[in-house]
């Protein structure tokens, strides 16, 4: 009698991994974050800034050179460019303060006629964003539906109206008065630095004209910088026209040659 023994049986289970049912959805990343960036164009005081400095260094500069190569003294080249940075100063802050308010009342004024119109005529407008939508490359019939459901928000059918038809958005309102304030400070800056060299005591064109040209460059790579351009490109610019000004304004005090006492 032969015995059989049964050989144990271990049941080889794969081992369950549990399957998550909820699967990670990741997360919406915007095109810009991570393919592009665009600087803020529409806050004002960038433009203002750049420019102002600018400015205030060409048009500061330009006055010492032709008040000392007319043979001034130095207090009459202070006196000049104190002169010089305050009035320019103030006239840059008004006239930024005037510039930049008129066109947010000529934008508020286009704002109203473009609501009133919607209220007015809305079949009419709503046939009239159609007709844009088909000029930007939708069927007929895409465009009548989309044009229909953007209409359904006014705000959102005034938006979008103000931006095809007259390439304005209601969010471009930069405030006048950042504009105005930087504007004053970024000239006094710049008409500042060369009058430093006569302030600290000095009475060198030359030193002068060194801090202005250092100035030149930084403003021009600057707003190089901001504009994603040639760093060096935008500072050899900004300097050859430092530099015209500069010759201009010396060979006109030279020609002249008037010595103020």
């Amino acid at each position: 009698m032969t015995a059989q023994h049964a050989a144990p049986q271990h049941s080889a289970q794969a081992p369950q991994h549990s399957q998550d049912t909820h699967s990670a959805t990741p997360a919406y990343v915007s095109p810009h974050d991570y393919d592009h960036s665009h600087a803020d164009v529409s806050s004002g005081w960038l433009r203002a800034a750049v420019f102002g400095a600018m400015d205030g260094l060409v048009s500061n500069t330009g006055l010492l050179v032709g008040v000392a190569a007319a043979g001034a003294s130095s207090g009459i080249i202070i006196l000049t460019g104190v002169s010089g940075l305050l009035a320019g100063g103030i006239s840059m802050a008004l006239g930024e303060y005037s510039s930049v308010k008129s066109a947010n009342e000529q934008l508020d004024k286009e704002v109203r006629t473009e609501s009133e119109a919607l209220k007015r005529n809305p079949t009419g407008e709503e046939r009239e964003l159609t007709e844009q939508f088909v000029r930007l490359g939708m069927s007929p019939h895409t465009a009548a539906q989309a044009a229909q459901e953007v209409h359904l928000n006014h705000d959102a059918a005034l938006s979008l109206h103000l931006s095809t038809e007259l390439g304005l958005t209601i969010s471009d309102r930069p405030s006048p008065w950042v504009a105005a304030l930087s504007s004053l400070a970024a000239f006094s800056t710049g008409a500042l630095i060369p009058l430093l060299p006569y302030l600290f005591g000095g009475s060198s064109l030359i030193l002068a004209l060194c801090f202005a040209f250092f100035g030149l460059a930084v403003t021009g790579g600057t707003a190089a910088w901001f504009a994603r351009k040639s760093l060096v490109r935008g500072a050899l610019r900004q300097l050859l026209f430092g530099a015209a000004a500069m010759a201009i304004t010396y060979t006109i005090g030279q020609l002249l040659g008037v010595s103020v006492a």
